[in-house]
């Protein structure tokens, strides 16, 4: 979850802040190619270089962002034999995927939580909470490093980043659209555009934002299931099972409302919420493993 909500967040805030920076510079008048209509192909251009532009710098600064958000901190040094166990074992996970050996660190929280992020393959982050150390055996730890080690060797930040380039440009590209429908028919806006256009842009892109986040969150949930895979291919399928089971039992069924969409285990009360959550329900995670071959 930790993976998905940092990089969305980091995305949005960097989108707006393009999007802003760019109106002030005055480059959106090229929207406006005769004063009274859209010029579509430049929008679409300028949808593009918003879109895909945000999207990379948010997966560049990926590793950045997860450190000072969740105050984690890498291990050069093991001073202990847990951390040593942990080097040890993303290691040999990391050379059993035929990746370069992330970078591995622990963050302070009572959670069992644990993620995986980076640009590329071989320059990745793995950290897991305190709580995961303090809470699972070393056999249910371990599956969940298989899991996020998959997560890094299936590549899945960089197709993340690529659709989110995607839906980025659709989102700005309409949001556009609506705001010059709005600003020519409803406030009869004949050359240029007013107030009405930026505010309304503004708004539409927030709420196209929120409903494209919908194929993301898909995506996300696709890619679960791949990677409980690929770490029972690594740790073996029981102990992914049991650190899954694990989770199940460590977590509240019922989460805030405000946390309902992002939760690793939380029972999805309609079809709604459960189209905006980044992770399947745990029950279906363990029953693909279950049927699986």
């Amino acid at each position: 979850m930790k993976r998905i909500a940092l990089f969305l967040l980091t995305n949005i805030a960097i989108v707006l802040v393009l999007s802003i920076v760019l109106r002030l510079l005055g480059v959106e008048r090229i929207l406006d190619e005769s004063g009274s209509g859209l010029d579509l192909n430049a929008l679409l251009i300028f949808s593009a270089v918003i879109g895909f532009g945000g999207s990379f710098m948010s997966l560049a600064m990926s590793k950045w962002v997860a450190k000072r958000s969740t105050g984690a901190q890498v291990i050069k040094q093991p001073r202990n034999a847990t951390e040593q166990w942990l080097l040890k074992t993303v290691a040999d996970q990391a050379k059993r995927a035929g990746i370069a050996m992330p970078e591995v660190a622990i963050f302070p929280s009572p959670e069992v939580n644990a993620f995986a992020t980076g640009a590329t393959k071989n320059s990745s982050l793995v950290a897991v909470s305190a709580g995961l150390l303090n809470t699972m055996t070393q056999q249910e730890a371990e599956a969940v490093l298989a899991h996020e080690i998959s997560h890094v060797a299936n590549g899945d930040m960089v197709t993340l980043t690529l659709i989110q380039g995607v839906v980025n440009t659709f989102v700005i590209f309409f949001s556009r659209v609506i705001g010059h429908f709005i600003d020519r028919v409803v406030f009869k806006t004949e050359q240029g555009h007013g107030p009405a256009f930026w505010i309304t842009s503004i708004i539409a892109q927030l709420v196209l934002g929120i409903l494209a986040s919908v194929i993301v969150m898909w995506f996300s949930r696709q890619r679960e299931f791949r990677a409980d895979a690929g770490g029972a291919s690594l740790a073996g399928r029981q102990n992914m099972i049991a650190a899954l089971e694990r989770l199940k039992a460590g977590q509240p069924t019922h989460l805030p409302d405000e946390l309902v969409a992002f939760g690793i285990n939380n029972k999805a009360r309609d079809v709604y919420s459960k189209l905006f959550m980044s992770h399947p329900p745990l029950e279906e995670r363990i029953a693909a493993l279950r049927n699986s071959r």
